[in-house]
């Protein structure tokens, strides 16, 4: 699993840990967050995140 974060204010999404406060499951894989998934912290789309290696 892998973690995603958020190239405006940092926020990571984890796809172990999913997103609770997003009402995302644990395990859910970022490309299969819905398209209009937005970060809770800033507000930006999914194409402003970044795969940490």
């Amino acid at each position: 699993m892998s973690r995603y974060v958020c190239e405006i204010c940092g926020w990571e999404y984890d796809e172990e840990a999913g997103c609770p406060e997003c009402e995302i499951a644990p395990g859910t894989k970022f490309e299969d967050l819905p398209e209009d998934f937005v970060c809770p912290l800033c507000g930006v789309g999914k194409d402003n995140f970044k795969k940490e290696d």
